[in-house]
């Protein structure tokens, strides 16, 4: 079988798939990053000894493809493409030496689907606004670009930096998350500060209802259009009325 490849920019020949459920936590060594490329290398000691190289893992949402295992530490190369579109190569509040992320090993046969479908495919980055604590809770702002915004559901689901989240409010382009206290202390949302920049992945479902409504609009007529759009609305209101109550659990092991 042919290397497989699990960053943006190349065609992988395994298909993943996540649910933004934290399982580990590690820490950036290095950072290297070029124009074209780059490589990283991750402090993760609790999760590294069960991997191997050529093995996919998301780290803060981002699915790439591990090419060297030893101590302890991982190693990935970085596309253009995916130091462009995620926080690793960020104008500002980028991710750096030293930065805590999120893992996530890819989902397997009988394994529970504890969040949503996450692809590891991110979108764009957003710029965190605020985390504010309430008793024992937070919120957490998250100012997104208007490109994305068409994929914000108000109690739909959203993944950043590879944590699937609950969407508890919406308004003036930053969406808000109630987080509890156990996703706060498994996650690196503690580390969180105004300005930093988090990798965003719309909900895939959202996506493929999109993409087929441009079909319809393309090919279909007047009526047909308006029967299609009224019925994927009904859908996104019943998928979104489904995951209301929904607060994912962010694990470690």
């Amino acid at each position: 079988m042919g290397a497989k490849y699990c960053t943006l920019g190349f065609q992988s020949d395994q298909n993943t798939m996540f649910t933004g459920i934290i399982e580990h936590a590690g820490t950036i060594e290095s950072l290297v990053l070029n124009d074209d490329g780059g490589r990283v290398t991750i402090h993760a000691p609790s999760v590294a000894p069960s991997l191997a190289v050529s093995n996919s893992i998301a780290v803060n949402g981002c699915c790439l493809t591990i090419i060297d295992l030893r101590n302890g530490r991982l190693s990935a190369d970085l596309s253009g493409e995916t130091i462009r579109k995620t926080s690793f190569g960020a104008k500002s509040g980028a991710l750096t030496q030293g930065a805590r992320v999120n893992l996530e090993q890819p989902l397997t046969a009988g394994k529970e689907l504890g969040g949503h479908f996450v692809l590891g495919h991110v979108d764009t980055t957003g710029r965190v606004t605020h985390l504010t604590a309430e008793g024992e809770n937070w919120w957490f702002g998250v100012e997104v670009p208007a490109e994305f915004a068409r994929y914000v559901v108000p109690k739909g689901s959203i993944t950043i930096d590879g944590i699937s989240l609950t969407i508890a409010r919406w308004r003036d382009d930053i969406a808000e998350i109630a987080v509890i206290p156990y996703t706060y202390e498994h996650t690196n949302i503690r580390d969180r500060k105004p300005g930093d920049a988090v990798n965003l992945e719309g909900d895939v479902l959202g996506k493929y209802v999109e993409r087929y409504l441009q079909a319809d609009t393309t090919r279909g007529s007047p009526n047909r259009i308006s029967r299609s759009r009224a019925s994927s609305k009904k859908a996104f209101r019943r998928l979104a009325f489904q995951r209301s109550s929904h607060e994912p659990r962010a694990s470690t092991s």
